[in-house]
């Protein structure tokens, strides 16, 4: 969704707001907007656009001042325009406000505000904040908002700033994130992580129906009822450099050669290769709720519903326990027949995803345990869930999600190996020897991205490609809708993963000498069924790439192009298999002249329905 940042203190504050702004701008791109308040006077620059173009109005007419707030825009109600962009003003340009999120009542509130003299000049729900604040100003800025957010619903992070208190920004999120960095008699605010990371590593976490009266001495926080809350600060532990591309050409690169240290981190600390044991301290589930737990839902979003599905395989297989897995938001609508014995996983990067919440809300009003998997600590998910697991990424910038994903695959392993022998069916050499084949992994991945080259060299060959289908059977089904997705979200291929036995059931009548044809080829117990299935592309002329396990000579007799992956178990497979198609991607993506880390009508962080 879109991006907030603000600033107060005792420097200019444009420089911050720029800078915080294109570390959010991939929470969205298609307008951005700066206010500051200087010697008490508002002054407002926004355009259509990126930052970069913002960067280019404000060198021809720039602003200054100690305090502003700033948004980059994804467009929810009205399209990209400079009215609709943001920050919006009342009627007598007092006040101003960014707002991230929907405001579901806006239309009947509008018709209201209308009603009593209020003119808007934009097409956003976001507006009828600004005047809604107009209405109760006059009791201060603070009480203004609260009022004004008792008759609102939806979802919002915001931040207000007033010609009438110019030392204060006053903020809320309910639904939405929106963080509190501490400086030095200095204040940031953002969205997420990576855009404070360089100024201050303590930060206070907003929860939903909190507000907070924001100084550059101090900060106090109220629920909305006015009631004062005593708010802890929390640590930030990542490296202010993890937010930087560090020489890569785009973030999506670099987080892909990040996957064998981020996997590491994940490990670290939760297993002794050489033993059975894996430690998960905060999962929050003695051996007796493990034991009474008969069936499992993963439920998630996009990437992270397919590492869902890589889940399906692992506890089936492993912990004998019956999984289902779901899309957040078609779970959060129905009436699932979930209890008491039901644990729900919710897999989500930025802990942050609407739906994702949702409907660990709606498992919990039903009495499920609820386990969060997600990578960013002190986020709304990882407070909700009864259990979190982190899986220690660091920052992902990329919209497209690659080291999040193998990450979370990495969890879901030891997760399943966990309750495998907690309810008696793995013993402690067969744990210890299913961890020793994941911490060699990293290094698997690292020999594979030496194939690099290779695979640049074969996106060039299908980078004039209009459509692409991508195929496999057991767990490589997964890995097909994955590599799929990314193609779809970087390169603007249309492009679909099936099993590979559907694809009998019309997706063959697709394939011609224009379709290329990816198929996961990876020994095991389907590999005679996969050969079957690329002979069958061959004869209607598609050319076939091929991921292939290292070792493997029959399939050079069959596949146009051959990607080889270095061997592992089974269950692991998935952790390699991705990382060439993450590439393949990417460098088609590049070659098509697409935004890579800014795919179009994508954001990062899916913080509404």
């Amino acid at each position: 969704m879109c991006g907030i940042f603000g600033y107060l203190g005792y420097k200019d504050a444009l420089p911050f707001l720029i800078e915080g702004l294109k570390k959010l701008e991939y929470r969205g791109y298609d307008s951005a907007g700066i206010a500051t308040l200087d010697q008490g006077k508002l002054f407002v620059s926004k355009c259509v656009g990126k930052i970069s173009d913002l960067e280019s109005l404000l060198q021809q007419k720039p602003i200054s001042g100690e305090l502003g707030i700033g948004h980059t825009r994804w467009a929810t109600h009205g399209q990209p325009s400079h009215l609709n962009s943001h920050p919006h003003e009342d009627c007598n340009s007092e006040l101003v406000v960014v707002h991230n999120g929907i405001i579901e009542n806006y239309l009947e509130l509008r018709q209201e505000l209308t009603g009593r003299g209020h003119k808007f000049k934009s097409a956003t729900d976001t507006e009828v904040l600004a005047h809604l604040i107009e209405e109760y100003l006059a009791g201060g800025l603070f009480h203004a908002v609260r009022k004004s957010l008792l008759m609102v619903r939806g979802s919002y992070a915001l931040a207000v700033i007033s010609e009438r208190e110019p030392g204060r920004i006053v903020a809320a999120r309910h639904g939405s994130p929106l963080i509190i960095g501490h400086g030095e008699n200095e204040k940031f605010l953002s969205s997420d992580i990576p855009a404070i990371l360089k100024y201050t590593g303590r930060v206070i976490y907003l929860d939903n129906g909190e507000l907070a009266e924001i100084s550059a001495e101090e900060t106090r926080v109220f629920g909305l009822s006015g009631k004062a809350l005593d708010k802890e600060v929390s640590f930030i532990s990542w490296d202010p450099e993890s937010a930087e591309k560090g020489g890569y050409s785009h973030f999506m690169l670099k987080e892909i050669h990040e996957q064998p240290n981020a996997i590491r981190k994940t490990i670290e600390g939760r297993v002794e290769a050489d033993s059975h044991k894996i430690h998960f301290d905060e999962l929050n589930l003695t051996d007796a709720e493990i034991k009474k737990i008969d069936r499992v839902v993963f439920t998630a979003c996009g990437t992270s519903w397919h590492a869902g599905l890589i889940g399906e395989y692992l506890f089936e297989r492993l912990a004998k326990l019956p999984t289902e897995v779901e899309y957040a938001a078609e779970f959060r609508y129905r009436d699932p027949i979930i209890d008491e014995n039901t644990l729900v996983i919710a897999v989500t990067q930025s802990g942050e995803t609407a739906d994702t919440l949702a409907a660990v809300w709606e498992a919990k009003s039903r009495n499920a345990k609820t386990i969060a998997i997600c990578n960013v600590a002190g986020s709304t998910i990882a407070r909700e869930a009864h259990g979190v697991v982190y899986t220690n990424a660091g920052p992902e910038i990329g919209v497209a999600s690659t080291k999040a994903f193998t990450t979370q695959l990495t969890v879901i392993y030891l997760l399943a190996i966990l309750f495998g022998k907690r309810r008696g069916l793995i013993s402690n050499n067969e744990a210890a020897e299913m961890i020793s084949r994941l911490v060699e992994v990293p290094q698997k991945i690292e020999q594979l991205l030496l194939s690099e080259p290779r695979i640049e060299a074969i996106a060039e060959k299908l980078s004039g490609a209009t459509n692409a289908l991508y195929l496999g059977r057991g767990k490589g089904f997964p890995i097909a809708l994955e590599g799929a997705l990314k193609l779809k979200e970087v390169s603007y291929i249309h492009a679909e993963g099936y099993p590979a036995a559907e694809m009998k059931h019309g997706p063959i009548a697709l394939i011609d000498e224009n379709m290329p044809v990816v198929v996961l080829a990876l020994s095991g117990r389907r590999y005679d069924k996969i050969l079957g299935n690329i002979e069958e592309v061959k004869a209607r002329g598609g050319q076939v790439i091929a991921v292939a396990s290292e070792g493997d000579t029959m399939i050079a007799e069959k596949a146009d192009e051959i990607i080889y992956i270095p061997n592992t178990i089974e269950p692991l497979s998935p952790l390699l298999a991705v990382v060439p198609l993450q590439l393949l991607a990417y460098y088609i993506a590049v070659k098509r002249g697409c935004h890579v880390d800014q795919p179009r009508n994508l954001a990062k962080s899916v913080t509404v329905e």
